[in-house]
């Protein structure tokens, strides 16, 4: 490892980031114009991240650089650039490195779109949403590897605190979506957002409303991502942001008593369990199902008389209300959603399979509706428990490790993970020569009920002889 200096303090560098530095620091001598190391690459290198992007500023042609650092590569990497927005982008093994021009930008109120000019190092950094991602680094033979911080952003990042380098209400006015970009890199760094800045964001928070959704949508996706995401929709919630973004889950929030009797508050709920399945896993989707697992609560939510408060149904509502959320907030609409809404429908499945006396119809019923996500089901099922009793939780766990158990065994008997139906809906209509029809459909799914249940086993020679027979009740003959 290679170390290069910034002020009185040590950032260290591989071998290879070193050697593309010097690269880029050659280009711009030859073509005299200051280059600098800025943003995410400078701020987690001290924070001993793992980092593979670099954002390169020069007081120039950020193109016209690109072009020239990578004509000192061998082999010579492509350059991509985008002429509208001064940009250009290389890839050198696994490092993505991005060029710009130093610039200064002015925005009108009613849109964020900037209007741009060439501008000075300070104007860029004046233009930076926070101070921890202004500082930049020399890559000037004169002063190599020195830390350009005008906004002590080194400081902030020893009192872990996220604030604006300027005022924070022009700064979130300029570009809204910096208010998701607080709350995210403060869930992801678990930092604080200092308090002014906090204030920002709660009065400028209807500004969010002019951001495309997909932009919100990625931010808001990156928070889910993080290791501890309940910080993250803590901060939205309190902000006021969550409420524009995400009013469904909105509605989760709060408990209520009726005679002495409450609920729990499921919003904190669900950030616990969002959390729970974090610790586990990485799959976004799976978090997802995590987040919208009990989103048809407040849709179901009734009081009985004598028994308390009820959500009968909130996994078959809440199952509904997926492809409506997927859409609003630009999620993809296909697999994703779909194994989303499973997880949603079958979470208290598992649970019902905890008490004695479980057939196996029920267990093989679980594992066919589950199919290959039935590890995923356990591990949302697993991550639902909350509760502060450890005996509880304790035994929860044992009750789901039973389940597991008894699945294995059925599953070992009868193969029904992924399983599809020894009889065709193509076989049943060759068989009787009928075409494509309400009674291949009762057939078919005779099959498969009387294999669940246990009446026939999974094999073709029983399926057939179940389709004859059921096919002579509806006066069916086969095809001689």
């Amino acid at each position: 490892m290679c170390q290069y200096i910034c002020s009185d303090m040590y950032i260290e560098c591989s071998d290879k980031e070193l050697f593309i530095l010097n690269k880029i620091a050659r280009a711009a001598k030859q073509l005299t114009i200051p280059a600098y190391l800025v943003g995410g690459f400078v701020r987690d290198k001290i924070l001993d991240r793992t980092v593979k992007d670099m954002d390169v500023v020069c007081v120039g042609d950020g193109i016209e650089l690109a072009h020239t650092v990578a004509a000192l590569f061998n082999p010579q990497p492509a350059v991509n650039f985008f002429k509208n927005f001064g940009t250009a982008q290389i890839k050198v093994e696994d490092y993505e490195i991005e060029f710009v021009g130093a610039r200064k930008e002015s925005y009108r109120f009613h849109s964020r779109k900037p209007e741009v000019e060439a501008g000075t190092l300070e104007d860029d950094q004046n233009r930076r949403d926070f101070t921890i991602n202004a500082m930049a680094i020399s890559l000037n033979e004169n002063d190599f590897g020195e830390l350009v911080d005008p906004f002590n952003g080194i400081k902030d990042l020893e009192r872990k605190i996220i604030q604006t380098p300027l005022a924070p209400l022009q700064t979130f006015s300029d570009d809204p979506l910096r208010m998701m970009r607080a709350i995210r890199f403060a869930t992801q760094l678990n930092f604080s957002i200092e308090e002014k800045t906090f204030a920002a964001i709660k009065e400028g928070a209807e500004r969010i409303k002019i951001i495309s959704q997909e932009r919100i949508t990625d931010e808001l996706n990156k928070i889910i991502l993080a290791t501890t995401p309940s910080i993250g929709f803590e901060l939205l919630y309190k902000s006021g942001l969550l409420k524009i973004i995400f009013p469904a889950m909105i509605d989760l929030a709060g408990a209520e008593y009726i005679d002495g009797k409450g609920h729990k508050d499921n919003f904190y709920h669900t950030l616990q369990v969002l959390d729970n399945i974090s610790a586990n896993t990485k799959d976004l989707w799976l978090k997802w199902a995590a987040i919208l697992h009990d989103i048809g609560k407040p849709a179901t939510k009734r009081f009985e008389e004598g028994h308390g408060w009820t959500f009968h149904g909130h996994e078959v509502v809440g199952g509904r209300m997926v492809p409506k959320i997927f859409g609003k907030l630009k999620l993809p609409l296909h697999e994703e959603m779909k194994f989303v809404r499973k997880m949603v429908e079958l979470h208290l499945r598992p649970i019902s399979l905890t008490k004695e006396n479980i057939t196996d119809s029920a267990i093989r019923r679980l594992l066919f509706d589950a199919g290959e996500d039935f590890e995923s089901l356990m591990m949302l099922c697993e991550a639902d428990i909350t509760s502060k009793n450890k005996q509880k939780v304790k035994r929860f766990l044992e009750n789901f490790e039973m389940v597991r158990e008894r699945c294995k065994e059925v599953e070992e008997k009868d193969h029904l993970r992924n399983w599809q139906p020894p009889i065709s809906g193509e076989l049943i209509m060759e068989t009787f020569g009928i075409a494509p029809s309400r009674p291949v459909g009762d057939i078919k799914n005779a099959i498969r009920e009387a294999i669940l249940d246990g009446i026939i086993p999974n094999q073709y020679e029983a399926a057939y002889q179940f389709m004859l027979e059921k096919a002579k009740e509806l006066k069916l003959q086969p095809v001689r």
